[in-house]
């Protein structure tokens, strides 16, 4: 039987009500809407309020939190679940080494790189036409006997 044909028996049944979608089944969120509303201002907060030393959520940490403040135990794949909901999405922090000096790295690429990199004096095409530079030269055959 195809859609079309049990779209129109719904109709015939229903009415354009009855053709509305259903919500999706599963089981029920463990937090209620105020729930997760005050878990979205929580995390606005960012982990250092909460006692991290990295200014990073994991969904371990999103996890942890849960359940300190609601009493409910989530695994990490319905927290990844949840942050969809809060329209919350993955993001890759930058890492960068803590001795990391800002000034020197842009004096380098001020000073140094602009002598290192390849420039219009220490780099110039072939003169030869590509085909020349490939391909191997027809009149030259040199015999490479048993001799070695």
């Amino acid at each position: 039987m195809s859609s079309v044909v049990r779209w129109e028996q719904t109709y015939e049944r229903g009415g354009l009500r009855a053709l509305r979608p259903l919500p999706v089944p599963g089981r029920p969120s463990e937090l209620s809407n105020a729930q997760v509303r005050a878990l979205a201002q929580l995390l606005a907060k960012g982990p250092l309020a909460f006692g991290y030393t990295t200014d990073v959520w994991t969904l371990k940490r999103i996890a942890g939190l849960i359940g300190t403040e609601f009493g409910v135990r989530y695994g990490v794949t319905n927290v990844w679940k949840l942050m969809g909901t809060l329209r919350w999405s993955w993001q890759k922090p930058e890492r960068r080494a803590l001795e990391r000096d800002e000034k020197a790295i842009e004096r380098w690429k001020a000073v140094a790189w602009p002598r290192i990199k390849k420039n219009s004096r220490t780099w110039c095409p072939s003169r030869l036409p590509r085909r020349e530079r490939v391909s191997p030269d027809p009149e030259r055959t040199e015999d490479v006997g048993a001799d070695g």
